[in-house]
């Protein structure tokens, strides 16, 4: 596979408008498989790295995304190019790279199955099984417990944060998280930290759509990402500000809170 054959499928996956190169290096590197520079819009793959087209294909989606990132913020920025962001692999990057994955797998020009691999996929199955549902089941149990002990601290008169943080030892988010989980029913199958996920979406159907998703195979970063665009789509203009307002009317004050403590720190000094 060439530089030319690659830079085709990368655009049949995705089309752009900004022009790229695809260069396979002829190199082994110990870092990285590959890189993209948005500058000169050049991706960079170290193809000695890989045994199979297989798993070149991968890493040139994965650059190739970064790519169509560098794309939709020089849009933004009316055709000129961003300051590079400190953090590359955002939410939003692994929503597209999995997208593109999805249409590239359609498509042939990428596979993901455990058939030819029989050892993994038993254990996929156990871990599956006896690991992530178990823990799920576990979790829900412990939840439950929570709640009760929470209960039981009222009845005795007993603040449960005390009790949870010098009794228990147990940090208060994960309690929260944790007693969620024991109240709100999904299914443990899909682990705990995708029933976290699952139990922090407010509408029934909603959550069911979602967990229906993630066990379609969905990674939990595009389950997010869809949830937070169909809560979006119901709120009008109008509404969408006046969150926004209300969000940045709470951090001005939290932060005129804290130069307030710092200057009376100073003047203190």
């Amino acid at each position: 596979m060439d530089n030319e054959k690659i830079k085709q499928i990368l655009l049949d996956i995705q089309n752009t408008g900004l022009d790229f190169t695809v260069t396979l290096t002829g190199k082994e590197s110990k870092k990285v498989n590959g890189l993209y520079k948005p500058e000169t819009r050049e991706i960079l793959l170290h193809n000695k790295n890989f045994k199979t087209d297989n798993q070149l294909i991968y890493t040139a989606i994965h650059e190739y995304t970064h790519h169509l990132i560098n794309e939709g913020l020089i849009t933004a920025s009316g055709g000129r190019q961003p300051v590079r962001e400190s953090k590359v692999h955002t939410q939003a990057f692994w929503v597209k790279f999995h997208s593109l994955l999805e249409i590239a797998e359609k498509k042939g020009y990428y596979v993901l199955e455990l058939e030819n691999a029989p050892e993994l996929e038993a254990l996929t199955e156990k871990i599956k099984n006896e690991y992530l549902a178990q823990n799920g089941k576990l979790m829900q149990e412990f939840g439950r417990l929570l709640a009760k002990a929470h209960a039981l601290c009222e009845a005795a008169n007993i603040r449960y944060e005390d009790y949870i943080d010098r009794i228990l030892c147990l940090p208060r988010s994960s309690a929260k998280d944790i007693t969620r989980v024991g109240i709100i029913q999904v299914n443990p199958a899909v682990g705990f930290d995708n029933m976290k996920l699952l139990t922090g979406i407010k509408k029934p159907e909603d959550r069911a759509a979602a967990e229906q998703q993630i066990l379609a195979g969905k990674s939990p970063d595009s389950v997010r990402a869809l949830m937070k665009r169909k809560s979006e789509e119901g709120n009008d203009p109008k509404t969408k500000l006046e969150k926004e307002k209300e969000r940045l009317s709470k951090t001005i004050a939290q932060l005129t809170q804290r130069l307030e403590y710092v200057e009376e720190s100073l003047a203190q000094l």
